[in-house]
């Protein structure tokens, strides 16, 4: 679906079109409208940004299910990982401030900071915190504050070194928060203030962005104008309340709006400089922000889809090419809730779609059509094309995400004979007791993860979880002494296409206490 038919003459002089040449509103809610009801989005919100101008700023559907509220521009969403560029540009802030420098060691302004290997806590540099390259494994630790513990970042940092590392350092690209969490406790320490009152004080106030807030806890208390998340189960919506990665802190904790958000693309595609004509960070800090810092090979179906040739990850951004033209964008998951960034910056473009249902492809779907148009590409629907996907590997994924029956089932001990406290060295204690004849588990630093387990055969079990909207169950394979005992225990997520990477079980080291 084409959006509007740029004017061809106006290509002969450059970008300089206006925001009624560019843009046909009319037609990017038909879009919105469609990929909403396609995926079954309750609520989305989108704001685009043209040559410095707000062209397109709207909310759709409803903000919780339960209440019916609506969806405006100002309705506050979780913005998840979109948060690690805030945290990047706070930190190229006390760059140019002179404070610290890119390439200072983290260990000199965070003196307890630990790894795994001695080498890589000496040489860790504030930019590797930013750029994924820290040699831990895709989500590796996120236990430690996902979906939501009682962990301090003090006990966040002291847990670090306890997490063996899945690659060499600077080797591989690997999506890590807990970088993110130590790269805000460094914004922290320099200025002297928390990286939430930071954030807001240094960023948000300055941008404009009034209703937004460094945590759900910090929303103002009179506003009610926030979306609850919804996760897609057994042919139905269910409203599912997390409090917008609250504990994520400089990885994922900001609660903002379209309406917010767009002063802050307006930032970005100014090269640092806020709608007041100050200056925020510098062009020269930009280029490092938006410079790779490690790259991934092509995907061969984003290749198909818009010629990408090459990707990596600055300093809190994704970068690609997107039909030839540099494109930097991020994405942003919660609990039934996900976010997308996207800027063109030879454009003058920045796209921020904020949804209350985790389907990522009803965001990246209204994005395409918007990018389709600003570059006069082929029409293609794309709603309807990433709906098929979406879909077929949604089906595909959930056909295959029961256990498979073992060919020979064994019988479990007693049920007494597994319980007692399990300890893991950067999580904490997990309890396995019996209750009413039932085995019960208890991750002790998080409220949700509480669950039965269910005998799958010898001493092996399933854990599922009393929040079966988590769509987390986990085997856990006990380890037993020569007098029956528990020794140790190993978890893996019975489903990797299902349940989100954040559930780390695999990474768990479980001992008896």
């Amino acid at each position: 679906m084409r959006l509007t038919k740029l004017a061809t003459a106006a290509l002969l002089v450059g970008w300089t079109f206006t925001s009624s040449a560019a843009v046909d509103t009319d037609k990017i809610s038909e879009v919105i409208n469609a990929s909403m009801t396609r995926f079954d989005v309750p609520g989305m919100a989108v704001a685009i940004v043209e040559n410095d101008k707000v062209v397109f700023a709207k909310g759709f559907g409803v903000a919780n299910l339960n209440t019916n509220s609506k969806v405006n521009k100002d309705t506050l969403f979780g913005i998840a990982s979109n948060t690690k560029a805030f945290t990047s540009a706070a930190l190229a802030k006390l760059v140019d401030e002179g404070k610290l420098s890119w390439d200072d060691r983290v260990i000199d302004h965070l003196p307890e900071f630990r790894l795994h290997d001695p080498y890589v806590t000496r040489e860790m540099r504030i930019r590797d915190l930013l750029s994924h390259r820290s040699g831990l494994g895709l989500g590796q630790g996120d236990l430690m504050i996902w979906p939501s513990t009682d962990k301090s970042v003090a006990d966040i940092l002291s847990g670090l070194k306890y997490l063996k590392p899945a690659s060499s350092f600077r080797s591989q690209y690997a999506y890590n928060n807990l970088m993110f969490v130590t790269a805000g406790e460094v914004v922290a320490r320099i200025s002297g203030m928390s990286w939430n009152d930071y954030i807001e004080k240094n960023i948000l106030q300055p941008l404009n962005m009034s209703n937004s807030r460094a945590g759900f806890s910090r929303i103002a208390k009179n506003n009610k104008n926030w979306a609850i998340g919804h996760i897609p189960m057994d042919g139905k919506l269910h409203p599912f309340f997390v409090n917008y990665l609250e504990d994520f802190r400089g990885a994922g904790a900001i609660a903002s709006s379209v309406n917010d958000m767009s002063q802050w693309l307006r930032t970005q595609l100014a090269g640092g400089k806020m709608p007041n004509g100050e200056q925020l960070f510098s062009e020269k800090q930009q280029a490092q922000m938006w410079h790779p810092h490690i790259t991934s090979l092509a995907s061969k179906s984003a290749y198909e889809a818009y010629h990408q040739q090459f990707r990596g990850y600055g300093l809190g951004w994704s970068i690609e090419d997107y039909h030839g033209v540099k494109k930097l964008a991020h994405g942003g998951g919660i609990l039934g809730m996900v976010s997308q960034v996207t800027l063109l910056p030879e454009k003058n473009v920045g796209i921020v779609i904020l949804s209350n249902q985790q389907a990522f492809s009803a965001l990246s779907a209204v994005t395409h059509e918007v990018l389709e148009d600003v570059l006069e590409l082929e029409d293609k629907d794309w709603v309807e094309d990433l709906a098929k996907k979406h879909f077929a590997g949604k089906e595909k994924a959930y056909a295959n995400a029961a256990p498979s029956v073992p060919a020979d089932i064994q019988p479990a001990l007693p049920t007494i004979n597994y319980t007692g406290t399990l300890h893991d060295d950067w999580y904490g204690d997990v309890i396995i007791e019996e209750l009413d004849g039932k085995l019960r588990i208890d991750f002790t630093h998080t409220k949700r993860l509480k669950g039965e387990l269910e005998h799958y055969t010898g001493n092996t079990f399933i854990v599922k979880w009393d929040e079966k909207l988590l769509e987390a169950d986990a085997f856990i394979r006990f380890s037993m002494s020569a007098d029956n005992r528990v020794e140790s225990a190993k978890m893996n997520a019975v489903s990797t296409q299902v349940t989100d990477f954040s559930f780390d079980f695999r990474n768990l080291d479980l001992k008896a206490k």
